[in-house]
This record gives structure tokens, C-alpha cells and sequence, in this order.
């Protein structure tokens, strides 16, 4: 790599006022003294998570659902990463001040810090306490085959004019939700949340059960708490048992937004003592009792050896029986587990091949060896699972177009508009989809008569993006004898969604696998291959392909990022700043997306911000949903929202939802770059990234490059410990264990 050369900075280049270094505060921060239910946006923010960002330069700020919510804000005062840390999985940020109602202050257990919530989340240590409830018994698999629920198929009915369609709820029902809680103290704002998630009925079950507000976006535990007490007066305990179901649901889904299916049942136990519950095994017990939660025997990491199969022996009680660790998980993520499990042998056992097709002609004439062995490997069977770097996108591009020469009905299928577009280039327009649009019934083939994909063969890159429900909808809905081939790189960030499907299949050596051997080529490729293996080293960028630019604080960071855009990259490498990307690992902090969109603004699209803080020209992303990112162009507003332009076309973003899914992009995060290129990109490695700072982060990021990398280096070693470090923190998940389960009945 090497060293920048100075360069003139413009007028507005500079870093814009209050980015002196100091992170920015927590916007959804505890307060103490607080006495009403806080309601976030439902992101983790209180976890250090990456902060979603005002509407606009100048406006005052309003918290938007994000995709990269729950992972990537800057820990305040952080220096570096720490290789090798695994915060606890569920736990949420330490709170102050009473846990539970009528109780001394306890400290929250394995308090979390800031996670990268799309690469990998910190996995709860084992704790003190019985692995399994009392009275709990393992359940089999359950519901082998049931769909899934929600996934992209729902969220993939999004419309191109004005996102997610909300159904109508009735305004009684949200005007008794409201009254009952701001007669808590909570805020009116979460009654149609309320509504939505409870029913009808929702002011009542909230009057009978006050901690059912823990099920709303965004609640914490310290204010629901709060609202409970208001309500319920002297009644109101922290051994209350509706207290510990909803506690229950809550940790589950907190370690679900960290990415996890399933929690061990001993971690859970001491997330629930940490909350003041008295009796963890009874509330776990509960729980599954009430079928709130699924319970399933945890597999052995590896097999036992002599000395562990003795003492395992010794374990046994009386009755011959031992004690298996237990896992705990939604139901919805478990079945999803199960669907996608089952989904996968389906497609196996019911694949017959297609005799008239000459599969070797194809692979003869592929492009590349590696293409060649997935065409070969395609050919054989109804699943194939395939990694490799963006090269080895080629290789399932190349089977799908050799399965179209054949006459077959093939897809390939991106995560984002931007690579849809890329595979647009090769296939052409019919044959490229999004996962999303797919799903929806919007491109691709549409159903057949009983619901199928009407296809036969279905090529889904960037699969490591898949959340487990993502990929259970996938599976679903392919046909009986059609083929489906998962192509993912395994060294990238991963899913936005709970689960490693991608990461899983591969683990499980359920299907055929094909490792491309194709190499990512160019300065820019060596050094992200390398990177992917553990190492950074230089490499030779003889034409700037590859720019690193020390700086010493943040201040100089955005200086340099804006120079870097506005300047120099067009100057030297004849890309527009219309066509550069800046990319940094949070939201908030002084290097992350909020203080460099700011001064990137003032620089190339400087405005008053007349539309909801936007002004025409200026770049955007639009997320209709958690883990969907849409890059866009302001071009104008209506009564009715804000138009953009984006990658598949036009979008009219609704005036309620413009605060919440609009936010400025010249910056985005790793996780909003993540399926997506651009012919120049500029990388922020701030000082304060820690824990965010991970091998999969920085591969993802540098990786983003189609022709330069520009990298602004404020890390130091920080940079080089984390590439050398775990490629991400682990995620607990069950579908190893159930894909390996079912192959073999």
C-alpha cells in the first residue's frame, strides 16, 4: 500500500464543527431518574450500537431503523480492538439504578459493549447454575418442514412506491393502548406498536400484564419495571411470574438482534438472576411450559474423548440418565432452522437430473476451472453450496447462463439492488433478481400453481447476507427436483438477520461444496485475499490502486475523507465523488456516518435541508426494513413524501416514514456497503473503532473497491491487530446439528 500525497483542501473540507474527537453521546442513553418507559427505534442503541441519524444536516435528530442497527457505533474512548474478547450474548448495557421492582440495584451481568451486530456477536460465557431447568425435558425437532414466518417473503412485499404498506389499525384500539400507557407513564407514541403486536385488546393486556411492554420496540427492562410499578402499585415483584416470561422473550430477542437462534440455557438462567429473578430455572421452565420457547439437547462441540465419555458415565443419575446441556430459543427461529433443514434434504432426495441436457459441453466451454467444477457439481445435484471472492461471482453467473443456453428456466438472485444490477450486465435484465423481488413476486419467474418458483435452477449470491428466516423462505419456495446453489464468501460480514445459514451449510457437509480457486484480481484483490487469511501486507498499487492516508486524530480524518472525495480521487484516478463511496464502521463518534455526511454535504451538495432535511442531489439510503438498504439520489418532494432515485427505480418515501428510513449517505457503514460495489471507495479506520474493528469489517470494507481504495488510517496497530484477530465473534445456532440430524434418517 501506499502513502497519500498531500492535497489542497477545498473550501468546506474541513471538519465540521464539534468533531473535536469526542464520540457522541448515546442517544437512547438510561436515564436514572427516568420514570416513564423509554421507546428507542428498536435498534440495541443502549448496547453501543450503531446509531441511526437525524433526517438531515441541521435537523434535529430522529432514530431511524437501520441495517446496521444493533452493530456499529464507536465505543466512547475505545483505542483498539481486543482480539480475543466475547462479551455475553443477551446481556444488555450495565444498568443503573433498580433491575426490578422494589429491589436493591444489581449489576447487569456480562454487560456488552459495542457489537458489530452484522458480522458476528459476542457469545454469552458459560456461568454458574444448572444447564437445565428443572422439570424440563428436551424436545425433539420440532415441526420439521413448517414455514418459517416472516423473512424475506414478508419483508420482501415492500412496493416500489413508499416501502412496507402498514395495515390499518383501528384508532380505539390505539387510543384505550395509549391511555392506559401514559397512565404508566410510558409514551403515547408506542400505542400503535401496541396494537400490532397485542391486538385489539392491546390496552387491556397491557392493564393485566404491564411487562408485555417489554415486547414493543426499543423497551428496556429498568422502565418497564417502572411502567409495572405505576400500574400494578403493591403488587407489583420481581418474582412476579409474568415479569419472568416477559423477561424470557426479551433476552431471547436481544441475543437474536446479536444474532443468535438460540441462547444455552445456563447463560439465560444468569441473564435472568442478573435482573433480579429469583428463581432462573423456574422462569426458564415456565416459559417452555407455556410454549413461549422451544428447548432442544446442545451437541457435543467435538466427540468425546475416553477420559470425558468416563466422567460423562459418572454423571449419570440413577436412572441411567445424564445431564445434557440445554439450548433455549424463539419459537419462530427455531422452526426457521428446521424449515431451511428441511428445505435442504428435500431439494436432495427429490432431484432426478435432466438427462437431455449436455452439462459437459457447458462446463468445457466455462470460463474459468472453478466455473467448470460448479457447472460439473450443479449438474449432479438438487443443492450445491459455493464460496469465493468477488471473482468467483463469475463462476455461478456462468452456470446460470449455461443452464439458460439449455433451455432451462435459471436465476441468479443478489441480496442488493447494486449487485442485481452487476449480474444485469452479464445475464441480462430477465435473469438477474434481488432476493427481496424475488420472493415478492416483483422480477423472476413468479409462483407456479402450488406456490413453487416456477424455475428450475436458482443461482443466490451473496448468501452469507442471508438471515435464517432469508433462507428458509428461499428454500421453501423452491420446486421438488429444481436446483439451488447458495454462493457466498465466507471471510464477509455476516447476515443482518439472526443465524449463519450460509456459514452452517458449508459446516454441515450436508451437499456438495465448490471452494473457487479463482483469485480476486489486482492490488485491491491481493490485498483483501490476504486479509482474508489473517494478514496485512503491502502490496504493490503501482497505478494508486490501493492509497493509505495516515492521520493522528478525528478531526483530520474528516479533512482528509473529504479531501480524498471531493479532490483527489477524481484528480488522480478519474473517478467523480458522485461514484465514490466513503465507508466507516458506525454512526456515531467523531469519524462515523453522521459528522462525515455532515462535512461531505457542506462540500458537494451544500443545502438548507428544505425537504425533511434533505435537499435534491444529495445522496441517500433508504431502509424500509432492518437489513435493507437502498442507495439513492434525492430528487424532489411531494405532498405525499420524498421522491429518490434508486438503483431498481423510483421510490416515493411516505412523509411519516422519512425520519425513520431516510438517512444522508455519501458515508454508510460496512454492513450498508456489505453485496454492494463502487469504482472508488474510501475506507475510515477510526482510533475509537474498537470491538467494530474485525477482520470481517475490514475485508468487507476494503473489498467494496472496483478500481481504488482509498484507506484514511487513524488505528495504527489497531488496523493490523484486528485482521490478525478472530474473523468475527461467534453466533450460537442449531442448524448444523439439524441439517446433519435429517440428512442422516
Amino acid at each position: 500500500m501506499q502513502a497519500a500525497e498531500a492535497a489542497e483542501v477545498g473550501a468546506g473540507a474541513g471538519a465540521p464543527a464539534g468533531a473535536d474527537g469526542a464520540p457522541e453521546a448515546d442517544a437512547e442513553a438510561t436515564d436514572d431518574a427516568q420514570s416513564s418507559v423509554e421507546a428507542t427505534d428498536g435498534t440495541g442503541d443502549e448496547d453501543g450500537a450503531e446509531e441511526p441519524s437525524g433526517a438531515g444536516t441541521g435537523a434535529s435528530e430522529t432514530e431511524v431503523t437501520d441495517p446496521d442497527a444493533g452493530a456499529d457505533v464507536p465505543e466512547s474512548g475505545a483505542t483498539g480492538p481486543a482480539p480475543g474478547s466475547r462479551p455475553s450474548a443477551g446481556a444488555d448495557a450495565p444498568q443503573s439504578g433498580v433491575t426490578g421492582p422494589g429491589t436493591a440495584p444489581q449489576a447487569s451481568a456480562g454487560a456488552d459493549g459495542p457489537q458489530d451486530g452484522r458480522e458476528g456477536h459476542g457469545e454469552a460465557q458459560a456461568s454458574s447454575g444448572a444447564d437445565a431447568a428443572p422439570g424440563v425435558e428436551a424436545r425433539p425437532r420440532a415441526g420439521g418442514g413448517a414455514a418459517s414466518g416472516g423473512g424475506a417473503a414478508s419483508a420482501g412485499a415492500r412496493g416500489r412506491e413508499g416501502g412496507l404498506r402498514k395495515a390499518a389499525v383501528d384508532p380505539a384500539a390505539v387510543a384505550a393502548a395509549k391511555a392506559v400507557l401514559e397512565e404508566g407513564g410510558a409514551p403515547g407514541e408506542l400505542a400503535e406498536a401496541a396494537v400490532r403486536a397485542l391486538g385489539e385488546r392491546a390496552g387491556e393486556a397491557l392493564r393485566e400484564d404491564p411487562w408485555l411492554v417489554l415486547g414493543l420496540p426499543g423497551v428496556r427492562v429498568e422502565p418497564a419495571d417502572t411502567f409495572a410499578r405505576a400500574l400494578l402499585g403493591a403488587r407489583c415483584r420481581p418474582d412476579d411470574e409474568r415479569r419472568a416470561n416477559a423477561l424470557v422473550g426479551w433476552l431471547l430477542e436481544r441475543a437474536a438482534e446479536k444474532g443468535h437462534t438460540a441462547l444455552r440455557s445456563a447463560e439465560l438462567q444468569a441473564e435472568l438472576a442478573a435482573r433480579a429473578v429469583p428463581d432462573p430455572a423456574a422462569a426458564v421452565a415456565s416459559a417452555v411450559a407455556d410454549g413461549q420457547v422451544l428447548v432442544f439437547p446442545e451437541p457435543p462441540a467435538h466427540p468425546a474423548t475416553a477420559s470425558e465419555a468416563a466422567n460423562e458415565e459418572d454423571d449419570e443419575d440413577e436412572d441411567g440418565a445424564a445431564d445434557v446441556p440445554l439450548l433455549i430459543g424463539l419459537d419462530r427461529y427455531a422452526l426457521a432452522e428446521e424449515s431451511l433443514a428441511d428445505g435442504c434434504v428435500r431439494l436432495l432426495r427429490s432431484f432426478e437430473g435432466d438427462p437431455d441436457t449436455d452439462w459437459e459441453k457447458a462446463a468445457t466451454g466455462a470460463p474459468s476451472k472453478s466455473a467448470a467444477e460448479l457447472i460439473r457439481t450443479a449438474a449432479g445435484s438438487g443443492l450445491v453450496v459455493h464460496s469465493g471472492g468477488e471473482a468467483a461471482r463469475e463462476e455461478p453467473t456462468a452456470l446460470v447462463a449455461a443452464a439458460r443456453a439449455a433451455g432451462l428456466r435459471a436465476y441468479a438472485a443478489a441480496y442488493t439492488a447494486n449487485g442485481r444490477r452487476r449480474l444485469a450486465e452479464t445475464l441480462g435484465e430477465d435473469a438477474a433478481v434481488t432476493v427481496e423481488a424475488l420472493l415478492a413476486g416483483t422480477q423472476g419467474p413468479g409462483r407456479s400453481g402450488d406456490g413453487s418458483l416456477a424455475l428450475d435452477l436458482l443461482a443466490v449470491l451473496d448468501a452469507q447476507q442471508l438471515g435464517i428466516e432469508e433462507a428458509a423462505s428461499l428454500v421453501e419456495a423452491v420446486p421438488d427436483g429444481a436446483r439451488l446453489v447458495f454462493s457466498g464468501d465466507e471471510h464477509a460480514m455476516w447476515s443482518a438477520g439472526p443465524g449463519l445459514a450460509f456459514a452452517d451449510m458449508l459446516a454441515a457437509k450436508s451437499c456438495p461444496r465448490v471452494a473457487s480457486r479463482t483469485p480476486d484480481p489486482g492490488p485491491i484483490g491481493e490485498l483483501v485475499s490476504l486479509i482474508g487469511i489473517g494478514e496485512l501486507a503491502p502490496v504493490e498499487a503501482p497505478d494508486k490502486e490501493v492509497v493509505v492516508v495516515p492521520v493522528r486524530d478525528p478531526r483530520e480524518a474528516v479533512h482528509r475523507t473529504v479531501q480524498l472525495v471531493a479532490d483527489s480521487v477524481p484528480r488522480a484516478i478519474g473517478v467523480p465523488a458522485e461514484r465514490t463511496q466513503v465507508i466507516t464502521p458506525g454512526h456515531g463518534g467523531a469519524v462515523g456516518t453522521r459528522v462525515l455526511n455532515a462535512a461531505l454535504k457542506e462540500r458537494l451538495n451544500p443545502g438548507p435541508g428544505r425537504f425533511a432535511g434533505f435537499d435534491p442531489g444529495d445522496r441517500v439510503v433508504h431502509v424500509p426494513v432492518p437489513g435493507r438498504t437502498l442507495p439513492g439520489t434525492v430528487v424532489g418532494a411531494e405532498p405525499d413524501g420524498l421522491r429518490l432515485e434508486c438503483e431498481d427505480g423510483p421510490v416515493l418515501v411516505p412523509r411519516a416514514d422519512v425520519a425513520t428510513t431516510v438517512r444522508h449517505a455519501w458515508a454508510i457503514t460496512g454492513h450498508q456497503a456489505a453485496g454492494m460495489r463502487w469504482p472508488a471507495v474510501v475506507v475510515v479506520v477510526p482510533g475509537d473503532a474498537g470491538p467494530l474493528l474485525t477482520r470481517s469489517w475490514v475485508y468487507t470494507a476494503f473489498a467494496r473497491g472496483e478500481r481504488h481504495l482509498s484507506v484514511v488510517q487513524g488505528a495504527d496497530q489497531g488496523l493490523a491487530q484486528a485482521v490478525a484477530g478472530p474473523q468475527a465473534a461467534p453466533r450460537t445456532t442449531r442448524l448444523v446439528t439439524v441439517l446433519r440430524e435429517l440428512a442422516a434418517d
